[in-house]
């Protein structure tokens, strides 16, 4: 049985000092870098070279390294997350490249998301936007209730559970060609509009969920469904379409 090759690559990064300095394309080859690598091992790979050489190292996100928390989130060849579908940054591996290949690698592309540094974008909208929508008015004092008291229709509980594996990496925003939001703030909006647990504050959560949207600057939705091409969960557009029903209810109200 032949051995693995490794791959020799040349890597395309986007360098960029802060969000007030230009940026540029830097070009970096890297060699004998395994298959069974992530994507991100990769990069740490790249950076202990430039340390060894000297040479400032590229900052990119990164935190659970398991496709949970989002932060790992980059531009690669011209997809969020990479070629593989329904995969995150992390959980990306190199078996998926070729030998030779030439890899370019972006920061997300989103005037809300202002580059930092390198790779690095700030994020902080998002949780502006669900600071926005607030808590749950559920008593929690005495005794906890056992969570089967509360009876919820099976396809309703499905639906709210496919909308809260949104890890809020904003994939979604930077491969809308508006900069759109909706279908994150649709899926934080449809999790809890689905549940009892969430109708209480249900208007004044999507009024103000929306409005903190629009004032941290996303593009509206023109329905071209790339947000959910690109979602690494797979989070439906139904999401949408169910946050617009609780907004123009919410208005009439």
């Amino acid at each position: 049985m032949s051995a693995k090759k490794n791959l020799n690559l040349t890597l395309k990064i986007w360098r960029q000092k802060n969000n007030k300095t230009k940026g540029q394309f830097e070009t970096y080859k890297i060699s004998d870098v395994s298959t069974d690598s992530s994507f991100l091992e990769m990069l740490d790979m790249l950076n202990e070279q430039l340390i060894n050489a000297g040479k400032e190292t590229v900052a990119f996100d990164h935190d659970c390294r398991e496709g949970i928390c989002g932060m790992c989130s980059l531009y690669i060849n011209g997809r969020p997350h990479g070629p593989e579908t329904g995969t995150t940054t992390c959980q990306l591996h190199m078996r998926h490249f070729k030998d030779g290949e030439v890899i370019h690698i972006e920061p997300w592309r989103s005037a809300a998301f202002p580059v930092i540094k390198d790779l690095v974008v700030d994020r902080s909208a998002f949780d502006r936007v669900m600071a926005a929508g607030g808590f749950i008015s559920i008593n929690t004092s005495g005794n906890t209730t056992d969570a089967n008291s509360i009876l919820i229709p099976k396809v309703d509980a499905d639906h709210a559970m496919d909308a809260a594996a949104c890890i809020g990496c904003g994939a979604c925003v930077a491969t809308c060609k508006n900069g759109s939001a909706m279908l994150f703030v649709g899926a934080k909006v449809t999790q809890l509009a689905l549940l009892p647990q969430g109708k209480v504050e249900a208007k004044r959560r999507v009024l103000n969920m929306v409005t903190a949207m629009d004032e941290e600057g996303f593009g509206n939705c023109s329905n071209t469904g790339a947000c959910e091409v690109e979602c690494p969960k797979g989070i439906s557009l139904s999401v949408i379409a169910k946050m617009n029903r609780e907004y123009f209810s919410a208005k009439i109200d």
